[in-house]
């Protein structure tokens, strides 16, 4: 019985730790990043960097979630931002 519950153990502590490792995993916040550079680059296209910013918004608050890449998700958010107000400067410039 004791063979049993050792085993069982071993299993749960494996899937937990394999759980860990995939929330702790940086690639949401790089994503978040490469998106919201993207979608700075492209923001003098109004609606590029519309969608562009607020999918990096979005991504962001995903990933700041996690302690590892919350920088990352707070520059990603803060870049979504930044490209949202930017296409509609260009929008605004363009109508006027």
């Amino acid at each position: 019985m004791s063979e049993n519950t050792t085993e069982t153990a071993d299993r749960l502590l494996a899937d937990a730790r394999k759980k860990t490792a995939r929330q702790q995993s940086p690639a949401l916040g790089k994503v978040a990043l490469i998106v919201g550079i993207i979608a700075l680059v492209a923001s003098p296209i109004s609606i590029a960097g519309w969608i562009g910013g607020v999918a990096a918004l979005v991504l962001g608050a995903l990933a700041v979630r996690n302690p590892e890449t919350a920088k990352l998700a707070k520059i990603a958010m803060a870049l979504g931002f930044v490209a949202i107000l930017v296409g509609v400067f260009f929008f605004t410039l363009n109508i006027a």
